[in-house]
């Protein structure tokens, strides 16, 4: 199974470095110097990082083969991919892979059902599930511990405890809606996951 786990940002400095937006709970085993990686689209890469540092809080990477500012510019956007056996899971055991809460049934504490985990929308401040509503419609419900307070693998449920007003607003496809990692890059008490390819 393929996870996107980062994505290519700016070039930083001449020497081939580049800023990446981290869409994985695990940069240290995800992002190491060493790690070859395929990439989204896939004529660019497979990359293998060189080397990896922290900068004024930012991951910046630098892959085999690409040792100035031109190079580094051209790999903008482009997704890295890691193969991840589909048995695995997270270490944190309050972490999820995307793949393990797609298609689960999403119901209220006191089981009234919401409808079922359509995607994990891996927004820049905070992760999303979009929901698929039994009437056609969407819900995008922040993935927090607050609102999603528990996951049950084997019951294949999400229980949410929505605040007032988040359920009755449905999108239409749009991800401008709700409040990674909330389950990643965001709140303390939110919990990570990694995108599929």
């Amino acid at each position: 199974m393929q996870l996107v786990v980062a994505r290519i940002g700016r070039a930083h400095g001449i020497k081939g470095e580049v800023t990446v937006e981290v869409r994985t709970d695990e940069p240290e085993r995800r992002l190491a110097p060493g790690a070859a990686l395929t990439t989204d689209p896939a004529d660019a890469g497979p990359l293998t990082i060189a080397t990896g540092r922290v900068h004024s809080g930012r991951l910046l990477l630098r892959f085999e083969g690409v040792a100035d500012r031109t190079a580094a510019e051209a790999l903008r956007n482009i997704l890295l991919v890691a193969d991840v056996d589909p048995e695995a899971t997270p270490e944190d055991p309050e972490e999820y892979y995307d793949h393990q809460l797609a298609d689960l049934d999403v119901v209220l504490r006191d089981g009234t059902p919401v409808g079922r985990v359509a995607e994990v929308a891996h927004l820049p401040y905070q992760d999303l599930l979009v929901v698929a509503r039994p009437d056609g419609g969407e819900a995008l419900i922040p993935f927090v511990t607050e609102i999603v307070p528990e996951i049950d693998l084997d019951a294949q449920r999400v229980v949410v405890e929505p605040p007032p007003g988040l359920l009755d607003v449905t999108a239409g496809g749009g991800r401008d809606g709700g409040s990674d990692d909330g389950r990643g890059d965001g709140p303390e008490d939110g919990r990570g996951g990694e995108g599929p390819a």
